[in-house]
């Protein structure tokens, strides 16, 4: 008998577990006599695994398509295979409401997990899988006995090519014991000690942290134009961008059509919202933290992972992590809080809860991204983006345009010294040792192929007739990334210079090794291998979209494609969302922003314009957070003391191509 590839990253079909008696079960029916093969005892094992080991996951079938996806190549190469089986079209869409999670963030202290009422944050037991693996004949009987060092052992006798499922007890070693009976009578036997791991690990940080740019299920769009106001020189103008899919409401700019601050369809607009892990924090599981969490269960059968989801987007250390921030959007359920909680908090929160049935529990790790926030990294962004209109004053006036210089001093007066604070705030929570911290820095997001900053133009940028990104801006914010904001957190983290006084152990464990791949992958980067739609319908030149209204309002698009042909999660060479992208994938309506950029409706200038960026332009991609992940796994293996991969080299996946029905001439 061939043994069930437990260790293969391959679906293994299995069969339905029978119960467990404490004695025998009766003898199977009469089977042909198969003349048994030559084997020793030696020829025996038994593989084992646990079952749904990524405990977010409400259904192993959801899990089994990750293992699916895995050969051992990466996180990177995997989400590429998944988005390819999912047409570009994103595999998290349909799991998105399968989770161990509700749409405020809050973990549930009892999660259902395939038909099991399990205590999330302290498991009592797992399920876990048996199968006898080596020289077994055909229809040969196995007698299990699982000894877990009180009572009597549990024992079943099944056949051997039939997989054994039995929950075991959290924290009690296990004998696991199976005798392999032939055909003939002869009797063998092999023998497994047994202890399932459960590592409990928290994702804390930022946008980057949470995976922003990457709804899970994205916004489904409309081939017709949606009206969108702007403010010139005291007159109103307009124009037309593709709207949301199965809107009822008023879709052109007339006030006298609208009532109310957002106007009567407001409610109909947010039931389309696109679908987050958490909305308020746009909290994804494309993020690199959950990724990273996810392959550590795929690679390690003999393993769970308990993950806490925490971070923000918008986040800083002082708002978002010490104290509660702004939502960034509501969730389509009707309940729409203004502020999130601090994610220390909740930290604290769902470790008072574990410990409360399991005293000894501990957080095994920390994934964390946070800092740009803290120098307003969003508002350089606008500084280069915006021109010179009256949206930049606009934006200006709601601190969404900064300069480098004033970007500098928050460096050094907020940013350093509430980086001693986060460090202060965690070492109680990690065992007063920081190396558990993997803190993830950033990927240069404005690389073009040659390494040097991004052109600039209006290309990935014309959903919005103001934005240009400015060559001369974009440089002098390049250069401060790479010369001045990523040494200096990297020092903050690692301790380098003064920048801790407790060095030995305030140092957190750093990883950068993805930044050399991001310098060929910023939002200006383009390959003949993207998607077709990309190549046609986002113009180099930046003239993606009818500028007359006339036709616009009917058929928004230039390109010989309709805007539900777009595909946010097709392999592409950017890893980092341009505002087209953003605007495509997303389309935010946003909530956590300044007063005075709130919309007075939903055709209102400012909501045009925050569309565009606020639902994660200059963030990573999925692709780029799946290349984060790969970078955070060694650090992690280490840390937990797993064994490393092996170095698979695999074979390119061909370019998805866009749909074929285009739209008609």
């Amino acid at each position: 008998m061939r043994a069930l590839p437990f260790l293969a990253f391959l679906v293994v079909q299995s069969f339905a577990a029978p119960a467990l008696a404490q004695t025998p079960a009766p003898p199977a029916a009469p089977i042909p006599i198969v003349p048994p093969l030559a084997a020793s005892p030696s020829d025996l094992r038994i593989e084992w695994e646990v079952k749904n080991r990524f405990r977010l996951f409400k259904r192993e079938e959801d899990f089994q398509r990750h293992v699916a996806a895995a050969r051992g190549d990466g996180v990177l190469a995997a989400e590429r295979r998944l988005e390819r089986a999912a047409d570009g079209r994103g595999w998290a869409r349909d799991q998105v409401d399968r989770l161990c999670v509700d749409q405020s963030g809050r973990i549930p202290e009892v999660c259902e997990r395939d038909g099991q009422r399990e205590n999330y944050l302290s498991p009592q037991d797992h399920n876990v899988a048996f199968a006898v693996a080596g020289n077994v004949a055909p229809g040969s009987s196995c007698a299990w006995s699982f000894d877990e060092g009180e009572g009597k052992p549990r024992e079943t006798v099944n056949p051997c090519d039939e997989e054994i499922r039995i929950r075991l007890r959290y924290g009690h070693p296990t004998m696991a014991r199976v005798t392999v009976t032939g055909a003939d009578g002869n009797a063998r036997f092999a023998t497994a000690d047994v202890l399932v791991r459960d590592f409990l690990i928290a994702g804390l940080g930022d946008s980057i942290a949470a995976g922003e740019g990457n709804p899970d299920r994205p916004i489904q769009l409309d081939d017709q134009g949606f009206c969108f106001r702007r403010f010139l020189g005291g007159t109103f103008s307009e124009y037309f961008r593709p709207g949301r899919a199965g809107f009822r409401g008023n879709k052109a700019c007339d006030p006298s059509l609208s009532t109310g601050p957002l106007g009567n369809s407001a409610a109909d607009w947010a039931r389309l919202n696109a679908r987050w892990l958490n909305a308020a924090c746009h909290r994804s599981l494309y993020g690199y933290q959950m990724r990273a969490a996810l392959a550590l269960a795929v690679e390690n059968p003999h393993a769970a992972v308990t993950f806490l989801p925490l971070a923000c987007s918008g986040a800083t250390i002082d708002l978002g992590f010490l104290n509660p921030q702004r939502i960034r959007e509501c969730p389509n359920t009707g309940n729409c809080p203004s502020s999130s909680p601090a994610q220390l908090a909740r930290l604290k929160e769902a470790l008072a809860l574990a410990q409360k049935t399991q005293p000894d529990r501990k957080l095994d790790m920390i994934l964390l991204t946070i800092g740009a926030n803290d120098i307003w990294f969003s508002s350089l962004v606008g500084n280069v983006i915006v021109e010179a209109t009256t949206e930049r004053t606009l934006f200006a006036r709601g601190d969404m345009v900064i300069s480098v210089e004033d970007s500098q001093k928050l460096l050094d007066n907020v940013a350093t010294p509430d980086f001693a604070k986060l460090r202060v705030a965690l070492k109680p929570l990690i065992g007063g040792n920081l190396s558990r911290v993997v803190f993830v820095t950033y990927g240069h997001p404005a690389l073009a192929a040659s390494g040097q900053p991004c052109p600039g133009g209006t290309a990935g940028f014309d959903i919005h007739p103001a934005f240009n990104a400015d060559p001369k801006r974009l440089r002098e914010v390049a250069d401060y990334v790479s010369q001045k904001f990523l040494p200096r957190i990297k020092a903050l983290a690692t301790c380098e210079g003064n920048a801790c006084k407790d060095p030995a152990n305030d140092r957190m464990t750093f990883v950068d090794t993805h930044q050399a791949e991001f310098v060929t992958h910023g939002f200006c980067a383009r390959a003949e291998t993207d998607p077709q739609f990309d190549r046609e319908c986002f113009a180099e030149k930046g003239e993606s979209f009818e500028t007359d209204p006339a036709q616009a309002a009917t058929d928004p698009m230039r390109c010989n494609f309709r805007a539900r042909d777009f595909r946010p999660y097709a392999s592409r060479a950017r890893w980092i969302r341009t505002a087209n992208d953003s605007y495509f994938t997303a389309m935010t309506y946003p909530e956590g922003i300044s007063s005075a950029l709130q919309p007075a409706d939903l055709h209102d200038a400012t909501w045009g314009a925050t569309s565009a960026v606020y639902g994660g332009a200059i963030h990573p991609t999925a692709e780029g957070h799946a290349a984060m992940a790969d970078a955070a796994l060694p650090a992690m293996r280490a840390l937990l003391e797993l064994p490393a991969l092996a170095t698979v080299r695999a074979e390119p996946l061909a370019p998805l191509q866009s749909p074929a029905d285009a739209k008609p001439q």
